[in-house]
């Protein structure tokens, strides 16, 4: 039995994609093993939002090779697509797989000829169709992701993932309501509905929208919580709040994408939307859903971006109570729009931006969490860890319990008595 070893960079839909090749493999009868130890084949996917990215894609494949000089090295991903020409050159590589015809790798793999490099990758920016990738079970989790989009046409100046993805392809409802259905028969109760820009669902299908197989997921028995990636605030129309109102398995908690709370900057990023419009969309959620918790992603030190208009970011993003920011100093990435633009931020400049966000981030996420103090809510503990179950609420509270009882995969509910730690509460079981 062959031995095959996996690792992942980058966001979720990677990680998504890689359980579903190592599934692919499973099925073949390979042994699946750990990327530290000795295998016959290495996969390392991709990933280049980042130039970071890029450098511990190298770093890994490098890492395959010296690890066994003597088995196949292969990169798919975001990496692979964008730079075929590059992943190609790094010692050690075999095979260059992109983000199109994964479902093919088996086949790919077990073609080589043992003899110098397959460029696979294949021009995906006139590709129509979802590929058919799933997942049938998956090992020592208890929130399943689901990719049900894959694709962006939003072409954000910063951002290469256009590039690396191609446009909007929707998974066919059935295809994904049969995931849902097996993920449940195997124990699942919560999933997060994902993809590159996963409110565009639907869109090339046209008769159906994101908001509708919110819907249909919900109907399936044995799902408990619904979550889904990043949205745009323009998503959130009154339309979508009635609709969402009705459905008590998804969770109060909206990572709602704002990038700049500064309209220039925003304006020079290519996003879609301005501060007054993320501001409304914070106040219909927090409206309709009491104790919803909205996070984002910030960037700072965009080019051309002055003090004055990160000031202007950062006092809007303290005004929003947002509950946790995820920070990115701006990095420069070779093939888009941003990264010719004049007026580089400096990176001490950045760093210093970055480190104040930051700083904020952690004040606003303990107001938002103190406001839970004392309260009773329902915790869906997911591992055990340095003596205590740990698990999220439904808006996304981190909780920690003590029990001599297994609680993973368990919704219990807890009080939540006091803040521990960043984004983390103490929690006291309530047995009824």
């Amino acid at each position: 039995m062959k031995s095959i070893a996996f690792t992942t960079l980058g966001c979720k839909v990677n990680m998504y994609d890689t359980e579903a090749m190592m599934e692919l493999f499973a099925d073949k009868g390979y042994r699946i093993v750990d990327f530290d130890d000795l295998a016959d084949i290495y996969i390392i996917n991709t990933c280049t939002v980042t130039n970071f990215g890029d450098k511990k894609s190298r770093q890994m494949i490098r890492r395959a090779r010296r690890k066994n000089p003597n088995a196949i090295v292969a990169a798919t991903g975001c990496y692979a697509q964008v730079a075929p020409e590059k992943v190609s050159a790094i010692e050690g590589i075999n095979i260059v797989l992109g983000t199109k015809d994964r479902s093919r790798i088996v086949e790919i793999i077990e073609g080589y000829e043992g003899k110098g490099v397959v460029n696979a990758v294949t021009d995906i920016r006139g590709e129509k169709e979802f590929e058919p990738l799933r997942i049938n079970r998956l090992a020592n989790r208890t929130r399943a992701f689901i990719k049900i989009q894959e694709g962006c046409d939003r072409y954000c100046t910063y951002c290469i993932i256009p590039y690396a993805r191609g446009p909007v392809r929707s998974r066919r409802p059935e295809d994904i309501i049969s995931e849902v259905e097996r993920l449940a028969q195997n124990g699942f109760k919560e999933i997060v509905l994902t993809g590159i820009h996963v409110a565009s669902y639907g869109a090339d299908l046209g008769d159906i929208t994101f908001c509708d197989i919110i819907e249909q997921v919900h109907d399936t028995e044995g799902i408990e919580r619904i979550r889904f990636s990043s949205v745009e605030p323009t998503v959130i129309t009154d339309d979508f709040i009635e609709r969402i109102k009705k459905l008590p398995k998804v969770c109060d908690h909206y990572h709602l994408s704002l990038q700049s709370g500064c309209n220039k900057t925003l304006k020079a990023m290519n996003r879609r939307y301005t501060s007054e419009e993320y501001a409304a969309a914070c106040d219909k959620l927090r409206n309709a859903f009491p104790n919803v918790a909205v996070t984002t992603d910030i960037i700072v030190g965009f080019p051309a971006e002055r003090d004055e208009d990160y000031r202007e970011s950062l006092s809007f993003a303290e005004k929003m109570k947002l509950s946790k920011i995820h920070v990115f100093p701006y990095s420069p990435k070779e093939g888009t729009p941003a990264a010719k633009m004049k007026e580089q931020i400096p990176p001490d400049v950045k760093d210093r931006r970055s480190e104040e966000m930051i700083a904020l981030s952690n004040m606003l996420s303990r107001q938002f969490m103190s406001r839970f103090e004392g309260k009773e809510a329902e915790v869906l503990f997911e591992r055990f860890e340095n003596g205590y179950y740990e698990g999220h609420t439904a808006n996304y509270i981190k909780v920690l319990a003590k029990s001599d009882e297994d609680l993973t995969n368990k919704l219990i509910r807890v009080k939540l008595k006091k803040i521990v730690k960043e984004e983390t509460m103490m929690g006291e079981l309530i047995w009824i």
